[in-house]
């Protein structure tokens, strides 16, 4: 069996908005106490139109078989880099080659540094290979990275930020379709953030995963009120997500000692050198993985190993992906061992995600997916509709 093709299909992801109009990924910024000058004309999450993009990737072989991927793609790494990176260069490096050598061939492509401008583009490969593979060999994904250890995973979903009183709206708006992990942006006034989080707390009640994320928006001093207020209220937050800048490993350690809620990094964990630099500081209690940061499966398996070595967990997080992403994110939570069993799907409530099968939540569950390969089926007729034109 060798790979013939590598075939990329752009595509735009309108998101969709909450009942009241607001946007399911714009924040709302908390209006400072007191005058600071002139704000912006325009605050984020107050205009529609917020379309996503993403590259479809397809490893065709030459008995027939395909592979498919997904590369999300942000203001870094935009669609055309990411598509140019893949139809320019990676293809070149694949046609002709066994996809069963498939380690070997995500290695050859992840030469870059990270947050180099092939993180994406190697993911979407990564994930055509496992599927790819999989497929030749008649297993799920799981199989090959570790085993089936859950035949389902929380869902968590994030919800923006914005005032306490319509935070909490977009939660129970999101309760009622079946939603039982939410995670709330935070990270701006902690008094109000705490007022979410405790009002979110006590709308749902205790059979919710509860989290919070401040997306580096604190300071050291600020963390600590935030942390302080919820566990004087008696909301049971599970996990605060990057209180502090990326860079600031210290404060992120000062936090953790401070308080019972779990500290985890997401953007102070961007390769795996900083991974193992924020285990070895003891700053935090989870790492935040996902297949675009890690380089794809393969990458969130290295992750998850050196992160298991120090004892500590992995969460599985969002990046705004459609059909494979979704996919390989349920995989992962299936077969990696610590994996945190809440696993962020927040694509499945903001946009179209190009299934064939709709998935449906289960009390708030996701099932995964047994078939060979990643288990998915593209509905070709909705990536065509969803094709970016002239990209």
């Amino acid at each position: 069996m060798k790979i013939v093709r590598v075939e990329t299909i752009p595509v735009s992801l309108p998101v969709g908005e909450f009942a009241d109009g607001h946007s399911k990924v714009g924040a709302i910024q908390h209006p400072a106490k007191f005058y600071t000058g002139r704000s912006h004309r325009h605050l984020p999450g107050q205009a529609g139109g917020v379309v996503l993009s993403n590259v479809i990737v397809k490893i065709h072989t030459d008995d027939g078989l395909t592979g498919i991927g997904e590369a999300a793609c942000d203001a870094t790494e935009p669609v055309h880099n990411v598509r140019g990176m893949i139809d320019r260069h990676m293809a070149s490096l694949l046609i002709g080659e066994d996809p069963l050598d498939f380690e070997f061939l995500i290695d050859r492509l992840s030469w870059d540094s990270p947050r180099g401008a092939t993180r994406h583009a190697t993911a979407g490969i990564d994930l055509a290979l496992h599927d790819l593979v999989g497929k030749a060999l008649g297993v799920p994904v799981y199989a090959l990275i570790g085993g089936y250890r859950r035949e389902k995973v929380l869902a968590s979903i994030e919800v923006p930020k914005n005032s306490p009183k319509l935070q909490i709206e977009h939660c129970v708006e999101y309760y009622h379709q079946g939603v039982r992990g939410f995670k709330a942006k935070v990270g701006s006034n902690p008094y109000l953030d705490a007022e979410s989080v405790i009002g979110i707390w006590d709308r749902l009640g205790p059979d919710i995963s509860l989290r919070a994320d401040a997306n580096c928006g604190y300071t050291v001093k600020q963390a600590r009120t935030f942390c302080r207020l919820i566990e004087r209220s008696g909301a049971e937050l599970e996990v605060l997500e990057q209180p502090t800048p990326k860079l600031d490993l210290e404060g992120m350690k000062v936090i953790r000692e401070s308080t019972d809620i779990s500290i985890e990094a997401d953007e102070s964990a961007f390769s795996l050198e900083m991974v193992y630099r924020l285990l070895q500081a003891g700053a935090v209690d989870l790492i935040n993985t996902k297949c675009a940061k890690a380089l794809g499966i393969k990458g969130v398996r290295e992750w998850a190993t050196v992160a298991r070595a120090a004892g500590t967990g992995i969460v599985i997080g969002t990046e705004w992906g459609s059909a494979a992403i979704v996919a390989a994110k349920l995989h992962l939570g299936a077969a990696l061992a610590n994996a945190d069993p809440v696993v962020e799907f927040t694509e499945i409530m903001i946009h179209e995600l190009l299934h064939r099968d709709p998935m449906v939540l289960e009390d708030g569950y996701l099932r995964v997916p047994t078939e060979p390969g990643l288990g998915i089926g593209l509905d070709e007729e909705k990536v065509e509709r969803l094709r970016t034109p002239d990209a």
